[in-house]
């Protein structure tokens, strides 16, 4: 919820982190590990159950000639299967396509809660919610490559590419396995949270901005348009960053399992 008071001395108030630190609703431990949900934890629960229940309804009653419904939820799939896993992954990319469509319509559910009334906030902002996303990918395309290509085989392929010299191993290989291994899954994470940070942090400084120029009670109340406008400026851009950065690590998830089934030559 957006925060819009002033400070004590009547100045304008700038937004903080502390929106992304929410009060517990309720806190348990499982397995002498502790837990909180919180206000993005029912968040993140209701863009989950929207987006199921829109990919539920969209091919409950399938008919050759599809409603809009059935059309939405057959192109968004059809995006994720023929233009990401087939042409990226290839022939082998097929298996893939219900784990990547997965990906990317929970991405995107959860992107586009920064730009929902009384939502206004993506758990993706969180570092949390993209670095167990970015997990998940580093785990499934490390098993992957060793059950395709053998662990031996899939270890020495990232340990040394073709075409090194091998006077140049001593310096590559380390590099090499830092990147597969560690910086993968770290930029793959960090760019999803970092991109809806700044989109919530930019919304948010901007409707603030309106809001205190609007009842400041000064001159500055002629600028509110100019911010007002700027408000709705970025939330458009958001709309564009919330699908973009929803394919770009399904994009990037699906580059990465090629290179798991398809051996370095």
């Amino acid at each position: 919820m957006l925060a819009v008071e002033s400070d004590p001395g009547g100045g304008f108030s700038p937004p903080t982190i502390a929106e992304f630190y929410p009060e517990p609703l309720a806190e348990f431990s499982l397995f002498g590990i502790a837990f909180a949900i919180t206000r993005i934890t029912i968040i993140s629960w209701i863009a989950t159950a929207a987006i199921l229940a829109l990919l539920v309804l969209a091919v409950r009653k399938p008919s050759i000639v599809p409603g809009k419904l059935q059309f939405l939820g057959e192109s968004g799939y059809s995006l994720v299967r023929d233009g990401i896993a087939r042409d990226i992954v290839g022939p082998k990319g097929l298996p893939f396509a219900p784990f990547l469509a997965s990906l990317f319509f929970f991405i995107l559910a959860n992107n586009a809660m920064s730009i929902i009334p009384f939502a206004q906030i993506s758990p993706n902002a969180k570092f949390a919610w993209p670095l167990v996303l970015a997990v998940a990918v580093w785990v499934l395309y490390n098993w992957v490559g060793i059950r395709e290509q053998g662990a031996k085989r899939y270890f020495k392929d990232a340990a040394v590419p073709p075409g090194v010299p091998i006077g140049a191993l001593v310096l590559v290989t380390p590099i090499e396995l830092l990147q597969v291994f560690v910086i993968r899954p770290f930029t793959l994470a960090v760019r999803l949270f970092a991109n809806m940070f700044a989109g919530h942090m930019l919304l948010v400084v901007f409707s603030l901005g309106t809001v205190y120029l609007l009842t400041v009670g000064n001159f500055s109340v002629i600028f509110t348009p100019f911010a007002f406008l700027m408000a709705l400026v970025m939330t458009f851009f958001e709309v564009l960053v919330i699908v973009l950065q929803a394919y770009v690590f399904t994009v990037l998830t699906a580059t990465y399992l090629n290179g798991a089934v398809e051996p370095a030559h």
